[in-house]
């Protein structure tokens, strides 16, 4: 298995790289996370502007091409500028079920403005009783006078708050967990009977609670085929959960190097404390984790890259990697730090927080190990 890139690639991961190196440093970030808003809005034209938002598109739809590798070698960088634009939440998610399902005109409808940065999007797609099974839908939509009428709840959506555009999977047929029957809409987010109570993460993202009460939706605002959606919804969120994970890995590389650069200059008892073997010893253990997480990376991104019936396997190993594995380097960088390492000011307990939300996004360690075991027969 090829592991190498493409010049194109590398342009596209050093233009990102540079990016956080020189205007979203960890004080740029934090006031932008702490604003009204949750994000920069000219950070995100920035994003448009530079192409980042048209990566994962097809150039027929005015996007650039790319698939899994540079989605990966781009959230590896936003993992390590602890980026909050929506680029998951619009782009990958949003974006992910509208190049999938959406029919030419929906695509000429919303594409153009969602890539241009204009058009803010958001998938609903958890509800209250779901943990981690996507087929759990409980949310209703029922034919009426050539349309529908929705009804239910939708639990922590992402960018949900300031999402113009919501894409809400609903059943319009069989029982609650069934796959088939599930039917996705999308819906303009200011329509009546949407209720929208929009709050701040733990790791300063936005999300919100959505409820749905007697939603109208047009028959032209049905993505795909009715009854259908559960595919692209799966491919979906596989696509996302590979992103994450590359996030991740930005996360914990850069927490070991902030962690060993702080051990260098810490002085205790007259040496720095980079000197102590025990210390060392836990720093290596968590470069090893680092290079671990990083080779599965790789594996997962070329496996998705390449289509193949093991994508589901190899993003679950990834995910039940950087869940468990993960942990120990984010812990270990907050207890080698002491006390510093927990307080608002320093960086390395943002990068903590960040991580420990990526750890349940899309399924935890332990759903990520069942589904592996069950993919593979074992």
């Amino acid at each position: 298995m090829d592991f190498s890139v493409t010049e194109e690639q590398s342009m596209l991961a050093d233009s990102v790289a540079r990016f956080i190196d020189h205007d979203y440093d960890f004080e740029t970030r934090q006031k932008v996370a702490e604003s009204e808003l949750g994000y920069s809005a000219d950070m995100w034209r920035t994003f448009a502007e530079l192409g980042w938002t048209a990566v994962t598109f097809d150039e027929a739809d005015g996007g650039l091409g790319g698939g899994p590798v540079e989605l990966t070698l781009m959230m590896e960088q936003f993992g390590r500028g602890l980026v909050v634009e929506p680029f998951l939440p619009s782009i990958v998610l949003a974006g992910g079920v509208l190049r999938r399902t959406a029919n030419a005109a929906q695509k000429e409808r919303w594409l153009p403005a969602l890539i241009g940065g204009e058009l803010q999007a958001a998938l609903a797609f958890v509800e209250p009783q779901g943990r981690f099974n996507l087929a759990d839908v409980a949310t209703t939509a029922a034919a009426k006078d050539g349309g529908y009428v929705l009804n239910g709840r939708k639990a922590i959506v992402l960018n949900g708050g300031d999402a113009n555009l919501l894409i809400v999977p609903a059943r319009t047929a069989g029982d609650q967990l069934d796959r088939d029957g599930i039917t996705l809409f999308a819906l303009s987010a200011d329509a009546g009977g949407i209720e929208r109570k929009a709050y701040r993460t733990i790791d300063a993202h936005r999300a919100a609670e959505i409820s749905l009460t007697n939603v109208r939706a047009e028959s032209d605002d049905v993505l795909g085929t009715v009854g259908g959606g559960f595919a692209a919804l799966q491919a979906t969120i596989d696509d996302a959960t590979l992103a994450v994970s590359a996030e991740a890995a930005g996360i914990i590389r850069t927490m070991h190097d902030k962690t060993v650069g702080y051990a260098k200059s810490r002085v205790q008892f007259g040496v720095p404390i980079s000197s102590f073997q025990a210390l060392q010893h836990r720093m290596v253990d968590m470069l090893m984790v680092c290079e671990q997480c990083r080779s599965l990376l790789l594996w997962a991104t070329m496996v998705a890259a390449s289509g193949g019936e093991d994508v589901q396997m190899a993003v679950s190993a990834l995910k039940y990697q950087i869940g468990n594995s993960g942990r120990l380097v984010a812990q270990e960088a907050v207890q080698i730090h002491g006390g510093m390492g927990v307080t608002w000011e320093l960086d390395i307990a943002h990068y903590f927080k960040r991580f420990t939300a990526i750890e349940t996004l899309f399924g935890s360690a332990d759903f990520h190990l069942d589904r592996f075991v069950e993919l593979s027969g074992a």
